[in-house]
């Protein structure tokens, strides 16, 4: 639920039996803005009132009721209202494995498939998501299914593609995916940009250019979505969001509150108790 001063917002981000490879997400938001994060797999989301401003590579793309917003995996973006109202939307983020699973059984991409564009003027996709929302919601594992993946062959027929595939790094780029490996490996530990450039052998400006270049984002703020990710993972596995904060990173519990809120939308206690089956009621945190 939102705290105070915030009464206007809710959220509800939650995992379904039924569905193995999707969460979904339900919400109203008017204040919150989510910084420049990505994720590992697909978002597909239907504004059902109100308008939401994506920020993505290529410029903002602002989407309102009837609109379907489709962002590939690992793409950097921003959200927040595109109006004073706000926005509520209806959100899935299936797995890269599922996509491709209904990619290869409905369409004729081959390799790794994706969406040429962000934003579709899309009333009966829109719809269908709201649906899929609802067949979950009422325990419906068929209908859920079912819907899902019309859904998936719907929007890949009419705006998928297959997303190139990864060219060889040059210096920078090697740079940057050596700079990533670390920053994962000692991610409860990381060095300073300097101590990291150094190890590299290269100059703390070059690796921030490359790194961002590479990733869309510099490498605090990468690492900081990262952490999250990994928080995500020991959250849904049971862990306290305490022992998540430490065992991430973060030097305390609302460190982890404060950053897991503004990337994933709801706050880690909220987001394990849903994993663990706490909420029964449909609409979870919404009035």
């Amino acid at each position: 639920m939102a705290g105070a001063g915030q009464a206007q917002e809710w959220a509800r981000h939650w995992k379904y039996a039924g569905l193995p490879g999707l969460d979904l997400l339900r919400a109203r938001y008017v204040r919150h803005t989510f910084p420049r994060h990505s994720h590992e797999g697909y978002v597909l989301a239907s504004v059902t009132r109100g308008v939401e401003a994506v920020g993505l590579p290529e410029g903002t793309v602002c989407a309102g009721p009837g609109s379907v917003i489709m962002i590939n995996p690992e793409v950097p973006h921003t959200a927040r209202a595109g109006i004073p109202d706000g926005w509520v939307y209806d959100t899935l983020y299936p797995s890269a494995r599922l996509v491709g699973t209904v990619a290869a059984d409905l369409t004729r991409l081959r390799g790794t498939p994706g969406f040429a564009r962000t934003s579709a003027v899309d009333p009966r996709g829109a719809r269908l998501i709201t649906e899929v929302h609802r067949a979950a919601e009422e325990g419906n594992a068929l209908a859920a299914d079912s819907v899902l993946r019309v859904l998936l062959g719907r929007l890949l027929r009419a705006h998928g593609t297959v997303l190139p595939a990864r060219a060889p790094l040059a210096a920078g780029s090697r740079d940057a995916a050596r700079a990533r490996a670390v920053l994962e490996d000692r991610m409860d530990r990381p060095p300073t940009l300097e101590a990291l450039a150094a190890e590299l052998g290269t100059s703390p400006f070059a690796l921030l250019r490359a790194f961002k270049k590479q990733y869309g984002m510099p490498p605090h703020t990468w690492l900081t979505d990262a952490r999250v990710r990994r928080a995500r993972r020991l959250l849904d596995k049971g862990t306290a969001p305490a022992e998540a904060a430490t065992a991430v990173g973060f030097t305390d519990q609302p460190h982890l509150n404060r950053h897991f809120t503004r990337i994933v939308g709801v706050p880690p206690g909220a987001y394990r108790r849903e994993r663990a089956g706490t909420y029964k009621t449909g609409r979870g945190h919404a009035p």
